[in-house]
């Protein structure tokens, strides 16, 4: 609902008998709109009355806004059931699937994402199925969704995001050479001048492989590397100073809130 941002009124010293007060006249909320091919293809696969099948653009359409207002649960809740009714409509288990991992449910997420991508064959988020696998310890299954990532010919922000994970997950089985090389034949370790996020999340994904392997020097520059770019990224500042390292601050960067992967717990 739009904020009304008429100023208060003004109490004025008056004899007169008050006259009845009006009532406020408040915007009614306006509908979130799901684009409209959903929509379509919502109503075009569903089996059942009309009525049920204007439920489900309903809750879709509930679903998504919930997810943009950061309501993970609520629209997993919603995204979940319509996805049982129209198991096909590859938007629906995407939303279905992100809803689940921003709220850490990995197995049900791991689920939907990876039956989108079954039936889209787009690749971009494979990195979190990954990532859903990680966090269950499947690490054979993180190497073979990698491979599929890395056949799919996804776009460099996708391919670098499955590096990060693939990189992580080697670091989990004490395999830091292995998760070390792959980060750096990756280009992870270049010095640029003017680096996209991509670049600085595998700064970030290096130096951590390097502070888990116990190499202090080679993180400490990466992490240096990190700060220098924004010192707002992630945990880069407390991890440097952990290290016994500075950084070089740079003022009014925007600040990076794409998560790197890291280990969690499973439900």
């Amino acid at each position: 609902m739009t904020p009304d941002n008429r100023r208060p009124d003004e109490w004025i010293m008056d004899d007169r008998p008050s006259a009845p007060a009006k009532p406020k006249m408040t915007s009614a909320r306006k509908p979130y709109l799901l684009p409209q091919d959903i929509v379509t293809e919502i109503r075009r696969v569903f089996q059942g009355s009309a009525y049920q099948r204007e439920k489900m653009v309903t809750f879709m359409s509930n679903a998504a806004e919930a997810y943009d207002r950061h309501r993970y649960e609520e629209a997993l809740r919603l995204a979940k059931t319509v996805a049982e009714a129209v198991p096909t409509v590859a938007p629906v288990l995407e939303l279905a699937g992100l809803a689940a991992y921003r709220a850490e449910r990995f197995p049900m997420a791991r689920k939907h994402l990876r039956m989108a991508f079954e039936i889209t064959g787009d690749a971009q988020h494979l990195p979190l199925v990954m990532d859903c696998e990680r966090a269950a310890r499947r690490y054979t299954l993180v190497e073979g969704t990698f491979a599929q990532l890395v056949e799919s010919e996804p776009t460099a922000e996708v391919l670098a995001e499955g590096r990060i994970v693939m990189a992580s997950s080697l670091a989990d089985q004490s395999k830091f050479q292995e998760a070390i090389d792959l980060l750096i034949k990756s280009g992870g370790s270049k010095i640029l001048r003017n680096p996209a996020g991509r670049h600085v999340r595998m700064w970030y994904a290096l130096a951590d492989v390097y502070d888990r392997a116990g190499d202090v020097a080679s993180a400490r520059e990466l992490f240096a590397r990190v700060v220098a770019v924004d010192p707002e990224a992630y945990d880069a500042i407390a991890r440097l100073g952990d290290l016994g390292g500075t950084g070089t601050v740079r003022k009014n960067r925007k600040k990076r809130t794409t998560p790197v992967s890291k280990k969690k717990n499973i439900d």
